[in-house]
């Protein structure tokens, strides 16, 4: 069975509390750790071409391993940050998609890499 968003969160507030961690969780720690966490997914790829990460994404069992591991990082420190402010991760992904179709109209966006302020 594959938890929600919000049952992730219920477990991860359970290990967090159950070790007295909230402590630490200021929201300034919390969100130093997520980008912390995303600079390690950089780490993954640094020195190597586009063709040599994409062939290790599909094949590479260690390297999706690690990969695996530190987007989940990258999601728990999220559900952290959320948690904190109040904020319902899935409603604010579906705002975001919403706001980015308006940004980037697929007759002005398609095959076209521009920021909507260039469309």
């Amino acid at each position: 069975m594959n938890p929600d968003l919000e049952e992730l969160t219920r477990r991860l507030i359970a290990f967090r509390d159950a070790r007295d961690w909230r402590q630490f969780h200021s929201m300034k720690n919390l969100i130093l750790s997520a980008s912390l966490e995303a600079a390690e997914i950089m780490e993954l790829v640094q020195w190597k071409d586009d063709e040599a990460v994409e062939h290790a994404a599909q094949g590479d069992t260690d390297f999706r391993a690690r990969l695996a591991e530190e987007c989940a990082d990258v999601l728990l420190y999220l559900l952290l940050i959320c948690e904190r402010a109040g904020i319902d991760l899935t409603e604010a992904a579906v705002a975001k998609i919403e706001l980015n179709e308006k940004k980037y109209p697929v007759e002005k966006a398609r095959g076209n890499a521009k920021k909507y302020t260039e469309l």
